[in-house]
């Protein structure tokens, strides 16, 4: 079993631009698009700006690394990984993995950009080692055994984050695997409680990743050394309930785990998709307007049944809200960033509406998980109307994926809360020929400016 983790390393060192097929490369450029909008959207929120200010020094020409996530701010290496992810993961706009518990973008790039602006490395080596650490991140994630209450932050996809970082620091596989091998006692043990108690230290969890990721080659480099199964211990006995390597491997160098996303247009978590695509149908076929509503009442899988907090206790704890997210759409029409502030939670309309959203499990639906995520939603209305629709899996994975024009949008949407309308513009460009970087300045160059 010790040979998972070696040819995971191999794999992480070996592989080059070149190597990627042309659909990956432009599912790379889109995933950095994508993730670099929500660490935009995510800075200004007010916990993210009281930490940078407490940790940055304010000088534009201090410091080693730019911060994607505020313009005008340098710090270290490690302080930038570590508040881009915070930043990135505040927001439940990031991308995730269709088929395996795993937000390993906004988790593996922090550290990606740290190094990468460290030893000033091309854009086709910034982009091939996010592929690659987003290989490591899921493949690990495909063999654990996830316990009950684990939410996935700061799990394998630090362990992406670190395989990323490594190969960006030179190591070779032998090198990479070592890394991995330190990192595995470095993994945290974040709860799902977190999010209906609203508890935003969860997203600390997520930025760790990316610190962890800056550090680790540092400590290969230094002398440090890790226990041959350390990674496999971690994963089964430690922080999960058992470890599989045969996935970890599967169509290795084949099968490119970033294809296999899922890109989200809602600011809430994924399993509540299901359900506000079936209301989405309901409330298009009869546009009723807030009074007229009687019940929503939603039928949908285990894990999505217990996001059902009719009375979330601020803005993060509504985005996983099922309730809130209803209202969102009856009030609103949509379920996007604007849908889960502060204001929308004390809103007495919202209130109302999610006063009248009931969840619960089917237990027939919840069978087809993970191949599908389906739910059933009831819309009653005034006068004995009612209307009943089903969506087995929500819109936005590889199967069914959103328009590239819907994911431009929403990052220029995002963006735009930080950057001017000539920076959103610049920025996009910018990304969109990424391969063709000398180095990180190019993407620093355009943000600095705004």
């Amino acid at each position: 079993m010790g040979q998972t983790v070696q040819r995971l390393a191999e794999h992480a060192a070996r592989t080059n631009w070149r190597d990627l097929p042309p659909a990956v490369q432009r599912q790379a450029r889109l995933v950095l698009l994508d993730t670099i909008g929500v660490m935009l959207a995510g800075s200004i929120q007010p916990e993210v700006i009281a930490l940078r200010e407490a940790w940055c020094v304010p000088q534009a020409d201090s410091g080693e690394s730019t911060l994607v996530c505020a313009p005008a701010a340098r710090t270290d290496l490690r302080s930038a990984a570590l508040l881009n992810g915070i930043a990135g993961r505040s927001v439940e706009l990031c991308e995730g993995h269709r088929f395996v518990s795993c937000q390993a973008a906004v988790q593996v790039l922090p550290a990606v950009l740290a190094i990468g602006e460290a030893v000033r490395a091309p854009g086709s080596e910034l982009l091939t080692a996010l592929v690659v650490g987003y290989d490591v991140a899921v493949r690990l994630g495909a063999g654990l055994k996830a316990r009950r209450l684990a939410h996935q932050n700061g799990q394998t996809a630090m362990l992406g984050a670190i395989a990323a970082a490594a190969r960006l620091r030179g190591l070779d596989a032998a090198g990479i695997a070592q890394a991995l091998r330190i990192g595995a006692p470095l993994v945290l043990t974040p709860s799902y409680a977190h999010t209906g108690a609203g508890a935003t230290a969860l997203n600390v969890a997520g930025g760790m990743s990316g610190l962890q990721g800056v550090l680790v080659p540092d400590l290969v480099r230094a002398g440090f050394t890790g226990r041959e199964l350390a990674v496999e211990e971690a994963l089964a006995e430690l922080v999960g309930d058992g470890f599989d390597p045969a996935p970890v491997t599967e169509e290795l160098g084949k099968r490119w785990e970033i294809t296999r996303n899922h890109f989200r247009l809602r600011a809430c978590c994924n399993p509540i998709y299901s359900a506000l695509d079936a209301l989405e149908e309901a409330l298009a076929k009869w546009q009723p307007q807030p009074e007229e509503i009687e019940a929503i009442e939603v039928e949908t899988y285990a894990f999505a049944s217990v996001m059902n907090n009719a009375t979330p206790a601020n803005y993060f704890a509504s985005k996983y809200s099922l309730p809130h997210a209803a209202a969102a759409l009856v009030l609103l029409g949509h379920a996007g960033y604007q849908a889960f502030t502060r204001e929308r939670v004390a809103d007495p309309a919202f209130a109302a509406l999610r006063a009248k959203v009931s969840v619960r499990e089917d237990p027939a639906l919840s069978v087809d998980v993970p191949r599908l995520k389906p739910a059933r939603v009831t819309l009653r209305l005034a006068g004995g109307r009612t209307s009943t629709h089903y969506c087995a899996s929500a819109r936005g994975d590889f199967q069914q994926p959103h328009g590239e024009g819907e994911l431009r949008a929403k990052f220029r949407e995002l963006a735009a809360l930080v950057l001017g309308s000539d920076g959103v513009g610049r920025l996009e460009a910018a990304i969109d020929r990424a391969h063709e970087w000398r180095d990180c300045d190019e993407l620093h160059a355009v943000i600095r400016a705004g």
